[in-house]
């Protein structure tokens, strides 16, 4: 595996990186793996590997895991039917039916909603097979899963097992492999929707719980508990795939888990679970979930158009430093070190030496904050940038272009 590297692809705005100014990220003596795909089928073994930004987007480690299992528990409150034309996310729980839950409750709310994505395709003899296996979640009444790009990527025919047991062919409705996501479908009917949360409205040390399907084990669904760790981890999962804005955890993830569900205490997806850390000795306890805003922004756009925008403001950013007193310096934003001609940019009258500050309210300090924030958004969505000056542009995000 590859320790971690600033990749060598273009790395503008959203696809990150500026020029030759902006500060290599600091090499960690540890490596960011995905929740690997097991070979369980044939090998028995499982092994443990994993990416982001809207640059270049190799496909992230996989899980394991083939369980089936029968739940009599309680699902999640129903969500809309999402329709392939008009998308519409699935509710979070009603105000009045929040209640702090614990592990028995999330699990009993969760786990109908976390599915078994098994790879499959032909043995020695010619049979169809299992040759690994992956986590998902279901996202709407319409038979649409989540999970990883590098789940998908690492098979071409795929089937769903519920956690009640049923098993249906699935179909790849896009993928996006700068987010690491894709959308599944099936044709199963009375699917539970698991119910959407909000990161932003959490703080390290809140409960965490992650619900996916470890090491091709029988028997459905497992839940383990942790906390939020960290908010905004940039992720390096292999030299051309980074991953930003992620939440981490240390609810144990394991190879298998990939595109599983990490939840709040509610048993509110707030992420899709996708890496973990792994030194020398082995993995590390750090898990990192792709935030729920992203997950809903990629997803209702494959769902509506067979794929995800890669939205482009169209600049050269670095980071923006003053001193303090004490002879220190501090982030202040992103400095514009150039702006691309006929961008999104340069169009709303963003200027060379201008500072970001903020993108839709929300405090811009570093690169891996600026790709984190434009990548909730899609290629013509308008956003509120605010400058250093307290100038607020409006910017209509565009495409960025292919490469």
């Amino acid at each position: 595996m590859e320790s971690l590297q600033t990749p060598a692809a273009d790395r503008r705005d959203a696809t990150p990186a500026p020029p030759a100014q902006e500060p290599k990220p600091r090499a960690w003596p540890w490596y960011l793996a995905a929740v690997v795909i097991a070979t369980a089928v044939t090998a028995g073994a499982v092994a443990a590997s994993s990416e982001d930004t809207s640059i270049a987007a190799a496909p992230v480690a996989s899980t394991s895991t083939t369980s089936t299992t029968t739940s009599t528990t309680e699902a999640p409150p129903e969500a809309p039917v999402v329709g392939n034309a008009s998308v519409e996310a699935p509710v979070a729980i009603p105000t009045q039916e929040l209640m702090l839950l614990d592990a028995t409750q999330v699990g009993a709310r969760v786990i109908p909603s976390v599915v078994t994505v098994q790879i499959t395709g032909s043995a020695f003899n010619g049979q169809s097979t299992v040759l690994g296996t992956g986590s998902g979640v279901v996202y709407d009444n319409s038979g649409h899963i989540l999970t990883n790009d590098h789940v998908v990527a690492a098979g071409s025919t795929y089937e769903i097992v519920l956690a009640d047991g049923r098993i249906y062919p699935a179909t790849v409705v896009g993928t996006d492999p700068s987010t690491d996501l894709a959308v599944l479908e099936v044709t199963a009917l009375d699917l539970p929707p698991i119910a959407l949360g909000d990161s932003d409205s959490l703080t390290v040390g809140d409960p965490a719980v992650a619900v996916g399907s470890p090491l091709g084990l029988d028997g459905g669904p497992s839940l383990t508990v942790g906390v939020i760790s960290a908010f905004g981890r940039q992720v390096q999962t292999d030299p051309e795939t980074i991953l930003y804005g992620m939440l981490q955890t240390d609810a144990p993830i394991t190879s298998g888990s990939s595109g599983g569900a990490l939840v709040d205490s509610y048993g509110r997806l707030v992420g899709i679970t996708t890496a973990v850390g792994v030194s020398s000795v082995g993995v590390e306890g750090i898990g990192f979930a792709t935030p729920v805003e992203i997950v809903t922004r990629v997803a209702n756009e494959i769902i509506a158009g067979g794929s995800a925008s890669s939205p482009f403001l169209g600049i050269w950013p670095q980071p923006a430093l003053e001193d303090t007193a004490d002879g220190g310096s501090i982030p202040r934003g992103i400095e514009v070190t150039q702006v691309d001609a006929g961008t999104a940019a340069a169009d709303a009258g963003i200027n060379e030496g201008d500072i970001i500050a903020a993108i839709e309210g929300q405090e811009i300090l570093t690169f891996n904050d600026l790709i984190a924030s434009l990548r909730r958004y899609g290629a013509g969505d308008t956003i509120s940038v605010t400058l250093d000056t307290g100038q607020v542009l409006n910017v209509t995000l565009g495409q960025r272009p292919s490469q």
